[in-house]
């Protein structure tokens, strides 16, 4: 019967599937940072419709929020690789998980900075407004700049989670890191490219886990 070591660490199984998991790998991080990127910014768009559009959009923008932060990622997910192609909108395995993991992380976001930018006195805006600046510097130089100290610790935070949903992808048959293992692992019979992939998320991730407990800990001393 073999051991434990032979089973889940076979270091000979690793030789094989690694190139498989580092392309994996590529796959995974590429996929974070398009989601991170383009989900954040949509995010802070759709903050400030909500704290300052006409009241239309105010409307939309919390429905987008609401729906989004209600819904699972994988629900998403499926919908719009396997539902959208029955309306003619046919996407690739990236395209949707981008999409997918980008409208939930949108919403988290608008969230995050819109608790951002209503901790700031009222005060400060109505001083700019007195000296005339236009609106937009006021949310550009005044506004954004306190909301991000605010809200980049929770952002940070979130922007991991969702690092981590990226294996979530696998489902529509995206190679990130979670498929190649899948896929090594039933190619070898064995266990232990999945014990590889966990060891990849810990080493690409824990810095950035350790980046958010940095962040925290620099917020609350600049509170204090």
């Amino acid at each position: 019967m073999p051991g434990f070591v032979e089973t889940f660490l076979n270091a000979e199984v690793f030789v094989r599937i690694f190139p498989m998991l580092l392309r994996g790998v590529g796959n995974t991080i590429l996929l974070a940072l398009t989601t991170i990127t383009l989900g954040g910014l949509a995010g802070v768009l759709i903050c400030l419709a909500r704290l300052y559009g006409p009241r239309p959009v105010r409307m939309l923008a919390v429905l987008h929020v609401d729906v989004f932060r209600a819904l699972p990622i994988l629900v998403v997910l499926v919908l719009i690789y396997y539902a959208l192609p029955f309306v003619g909108i046919r996407l690739n395995a990236f395209t949707s998980a981008t999409l997918a993991l980008g409208l939930v992380f949108s919403a988290f976001t608008a969230e995050v900075f819109r608790a951002g930018i209503q901790s700031i006195p009222d005060g400060q805006t109505e001083a700019a407004k007195a000296l005339g600046m236009p609106f937009w510097a006021i949310i550009y130089k005044i506004i954004l700049p306190q909301a991000f100290r605010v809200a980049i610790p929770p952002h940070t935070s979130n922007s991991v989670a969702i690092a981590k949903d990226t294996s979530l992808a696998s489902v529509v048959a995206m190679p990130d890191l979670l498929k190649q293992a899948t896929d090594a692992q039933a190619l070898t019979a064995n266990p232990t490219p999945l014990i590889a992939a966990a060891i990849m998320y810990l080493i690409v991730l824990w810095p950035a886990v350790r980046l958010v407990s940095y962040l925290e800990e620099r917020f609350r001393a600049v509170k204090r």
